[in-house]
């Protein structure tokens, strides 16, 4: 590998609205907030276990097939935010050659999968999907976000909108040339999740607050609630972690587990929505209906959607093969520029 250089319903719809408004607000007022409640300040410091990819095993396989080519640039560590409870909150920015740039430059914002509960911004895979956006000629934002079981939802989405909302600060646009008018989201697995419930709540324009202007999500769980796991024949591996997730188990009666429902994107799709492309694989562990409903929804309130299907059982990253990387950045050149 090259080496890269490193510098350190409408009552429903109503309720998200406000949900995101507030995330935004936390996201520019958080350290204050930490300093209110004298939290002492504590950084994500996952275990070599924890911090491992979603793609099991040593295959050469999707992302891992990428060759990040000489030039890109990395900004590691960037801290977005403290959250309420005293988490440090950092980000990688990976930049395209300095000698390749000319004028503002759309951002994709990378959210690394992991079950809620491990996985980690720069392990070796999603360090190298932050260099293939970066190659593409996005500045890419890999972020961190709270984990299971120290937090559960809403933290990790809080965490995630935070993050769009500091890169949309002028402090940032300027440091980094960067068009706030042009965010997308990237996620697989647990952050594909992440990515397409980022991109469906809130409604209105896509260049404000955490809102993005593109969303593409490969292998996430995007329906948790207990209706659409068991029409999709969800294994109890898949339930389980959607339990630790939300801090309840998914019940046929939805009040037992409300956040549920809150934390499914596919309860808050709205024509205002941004464009998405879904990528999965046929026989994976997270089941292709919560694809294929996902894909319906969308369509269902005309919001553009792409369904990128594709044999066999590996998950998320696993999947970003050059063929699937081509489209993927195809999508997000279409809709971000």
């Amino acid at each position: 590998m090259t080496p890269t250089r490193i510098s350190g319903g409408r009552g429903g719809r109503r309720r998200r609205s406000v949900r995101v408004a507030l995330a935004v607000a936390a996201a520019l007022s958080i350290a204050a907030a930490v300093s209110a409640f004298h939290q002492p300040v504590r950084e994500l410091d996952p275990t070599a276990e924890q911090a491992s990819s979603e793609v099991a095993g040593a295959e050469i396989i999707g992302i891992r097939t990428f060759e990040p080519p000489a030039g890109l640039r990395v900004d590691a560590d960037l801290q977005y935010g403290i959250a309420a409870d005293g988490t440090l909150l950092t980000l990688d920015v990976c930049r395209p050659p300095a000698d390749a740039v000319g004028g503002s430059q759309p951002v994709v914002v990378s959210v690394h999968g992991g079950s809620w509960a491990r996985g980690d911004k720069a392990n070796a895979d999603w360090r190298n999907v932050c260099l293939w956006l970066a190659s593409e000629g996005f500045v890419a934002a890999s972020v961190n976000y709270r984990l299971v079981p120290e937090a559960r939802y809403p933290a990790q989405i809080d965490d995630v909108a935070a993050a769009v909302a500091w890169l949309r600060e002028p402090a940032q646009v300027e440091r980094f040339d960067l068009d706030p008018a042009r965010i997308g989201v990237f996620g697989g697995s647990a952050g594909g999740h992440l990515a397409a419930l980022l991109g469906m709540l809130g409604d209105g324009p896509l260049d404000t607050g955490s809102r993005v202007a593109a969303v593409a999500q490969l292998s996430g769980p995007v329906g948790l609630g207990a209706a659409e796991l068991e029409a999709d024949g969800a294994s109890e591996w898949l339930r389980g972690i959607v339990g630790e997730f939300l801090g309840c188990e998914p019940a046929a009666d939805d009040a037992a587990c409300p956040q549920a429902i809150e934390a499914s994107a596919t309860a808050h799709v709205d024509p205002s929505d941004p464009p998405v492309l879904i990528g999965h694989a046929a026989d994976e562990v997270v089941p292709v209906g919560q694809a294929e409903r996902f894909a319906a929804t969308l369509r269902a309130s005309a919001v553009p959607v792409e369904v990128a299907l594709v044999p066999g059982s590996a998950h998320s990253i696993g999947i970003l093969d050059a063929r699937l990387r081509e489209r993927v950045a195809a999508f997000l050149h279409t809709h971000l520029g």
